[in-house]
């Protein structure tokens, strides 16, 4: 009984990836793209980190806090910006 379950639990999950993969084509064909925005090299918080980190007055945590992002996402600018440079 377990084995009949578990194959159709697999049946269903095969069917809704099917079903995505599918989707994702066709928004593809109408000309849209997923995820995420990419952040431009000039955007304006990415060159206010670039110039608070070169600064050195403020701590990363406080430059995270005044501009409201993570640390991952303010290391994310650095790298950008630097790349800029």
């Amino acid at each position: 009984m377990l084995n009949i379950f578990s194959s159709l639990a697999q049946f269903e999950r095969r069917l809704l990836q099917e079903r995505t993969r599918a989707g994702l084509a066709a928004a593809r064909a109408r000309g849209r793209k997923g995820g995420r925005r990419a952040v431009s090299k000039s955007a304006p918080k990415v060159m206010m980190s670039w110039r608070m980190y070169q600064d050195k007055s403020l701590s990363i945590n406080e430059i995270c806090e005044t501009l409201k992002i993570s640390r991952a996402t303010f290391f994310r600018y650095v790298s950008l910006a630097k790349d800029a440079v």
